[in-house]
């Protein structure tokens, strides 16, 4: 009898806090989208770690630090701002801290992450002064769309190269790779497996496309066996409070910074406004209810992750997942949370999963990002211009940033000087001059 009680209470508490008869959902809906988002996301905790130990990160220290950040950013989320989605380390922007700014920049990840820290403060600044309007006003879709698709065909070169299924060449600056190598050969396998997996629409697929070919690797020497399947967490010290925030406040690194704030910014402006017209959070104006306070928990996100030791932590389209069977509410979002806390202890299956596994992930998730080319109109040169310039000359450039200031510049360029200057917004001009300047008096 107590425990009817008790649990009639916390249904009562859940419906009173999250408001669940009036977005037309209940506990159990709830809790079931909460598990379907985590299954279809959990791949993060497998692949930022490998992502980031390239950049020279403790692995177990940034698989704890995807852990938290991801259970208390989405934790806020739910429980301030009452939406259903769910935040972790972006995909992409985990890609350009490793391989761009501490690769290829020679950028000290400290400072790195110095940067991210600086990003999301700003982030935190534009959303509670107003300016996000501004900015997302000033800056045309067509480039915006052409950002995400850049920064899919960036992650996806990532993920080829990584895996060995393209290498370097001298005469021909890339090539195929040896396939006799086993290594290559279960990259090549389990990108396979994934997109059968995908295609197919089995929830989770990307995270079980990475067991099984973490399992596939174990006879060829590859996947290593760990000794337990739980332990105790991993140490999270190795990367916690070392960023470098004033390291990261040089001239030289505005470029990167603002990179970092932007790429964030489309990325979740794009998953706001696509999952939350699935659920009646779109007014008759076409804003989003609660807009500010969703962009608010994202910004605070990226703060709290750089803190624990990780990349840009952002808001995950695979929340449509759970948006799908019927969350409706931040108790979704409550959760996940819960879910990335309880996924700690199984950090030995984590830390044993190899690089081929996870580089298939990488180009799944790429295309998924560069589906955003569909939206560009390449039969309008005004358009297709700036845009194709921009989603290229990122993985041409293995440069997020120098994609996307070529493409500010191009942009501005073009409609001022054929005429048209007076369509494009102030805001853009001077971030195009901005731009100019960098690459005239600082590159």
């Amino acid at each position: 009898m107590k425990n009817d009680v008790s649990a009639g209470s916390q249904s009562n508490f859940f419906e009173k806090f999250f408001k669940l008869s009036e977005n037309g959902t209940n506990v159990r809906t709830e809790i079931l989208a909460g598990i379907t988002t985590f299954v279809t996301m959990a791949y993060i905790l497998l692949v930022n770690p490998i992502v980031l130990k390239d950049a020279g990160l403790d692995q177990g220290a940034v698989f704890m630090a995807t852990a938290l950040a991801s259970a208390i950013a989405t934790l806020f989320m739910g429980v301030y701002a009452n939406y259903p989605f769910a935040l972790a380390p972006g995909m992409g922007l985990n890609a350009f801290f490793a391989y761009v700014m501490v690769g290829k920049m020679g950028i000290p990840w400290q400072t790195a992450l110095g940067a991210v820290f600086l990003s999301g403060i700003i982030a935190v600044i534009v959303t509670l002064t107003g300016l996000r309007e501004l900015l997302i006003r000033a800056i045309p879709m067509s480039l915006k769309h052409a950002v995400g698709a850049g920064i899919g065909l960036f992650i996806a070169f990532i993920g080829f190269k990584n895996s060995g299924i393209v290498i370097s060449n001298p005469d021909t600056f890339l090539d195929l790779g040896n396939f006799r190598d086993p290594a290559v050969l279960l990259a090549a396998v389990g990108l396979i497996i994934t997109a059968v997996l995908v295609a197919k629409g089995v929830k989770g697929g990307i995270l079980l496309g990475i067991m099984i070919t973490s399992i596939i690797g174990i006879p060829m020497g590859i996947t290593k066996i760990p000794a337990s399947i739980i332990s105790a967490p991993p140490s999270i010290a190795p990367g916690l409070l070392k960023l470098d925030i004033k390291g990261a406040l040089q001239l030289s690194m505005y470029p990167v910074i603002f990179s970092l704030f932007f790429a964030d910014l489309f990325d979740t402006i794009g998953t706001f406004v696509g999952v939350a017209s699935r659920t009646g959070m779109i007014d008759e104006h076409g804003n989003l209810k609660r807009g500010n306070k969703a962009l608010f928990a994202d910004s605070i996100g990226t703060v709290i992750g750089s803190l624990l030791g990780t990349s840009n932590t952002t808001t995950y389209v695979e929340s449509a997942a759970g948006v799908s069977v019927g969350g409706r509410t931040g108790l979704t979002a409550v959760t996940v949370a819960v879910l990335f806390i309880a996924s700690i202890i199984f950090s030995p299956i984590a830390l044993a999963v190899p690089t081929a596994a996870t580089a298939p992930a990488l180009i799944i998730v790429g295309i998924f990002m560069a589906t955003s080319l569909n939206e560009i109109k390449f039969d309008d040169f005004y358009e297709a211009f700036p845009a194709f310039l921009t989603a290229v000359l990122m993985p041409f450039t293995f440069s997020i940033s120098l994609g996307l200031s070529v493409g500010f510049i191009a942009y501005a360029a073009l409609m001022l000087f054929s005429g048209r200057g007076k369509e494009v917004h102030w805001m853009m001009y001077v971030l195009a001059v901005t731009f100019v300047l960098y690459f005239a008096f600082i590159r």
